[in-house]
């Protein structure tokens, strides 16, 4: 498979930012990993994402408690918010 290039309209689509300040916090290793994954699937535009804890545990490798544990202190810190849907958890 040989790589193909890039065109102008997936070269931006193909990344996503953190701000500097991240590196800063002092935050765990799973707590970075969990925070990634989300700005990875946030919309550039309402800066919202909605992924089950479950995904988020596949995407990352982790267990849904861990993650959950994790967004937890994520919230804590404010870098995140959660909401509840459909009596089922959500970020």
């Amino acid at each position: 498979m040989r790589f193909q290039g890039w065109n102008k309209q997936t070269k931006l689509t193909h990344f996503f930012s953190l701000p500097n300040e991240i590196f800063l916090l002092g935050l765990a290793h799973g707590e970075l990993a969990v925070y990634c994954y989300l700005k990875y699937l946030e919309d550039r535009r309402t800066h919202q994402c909605w992924p089950s804890y479950r995904n988020i545990g596949k995407a990352v490798g982790m267990s849904e408690n861990t993650v959950r544990k994790y967004v937890a202190k994520l919230e804590e810190r404010g870098l995140i918010t959660t909401a509840y849907l459909f009596r089922r958890n959500f970020i």
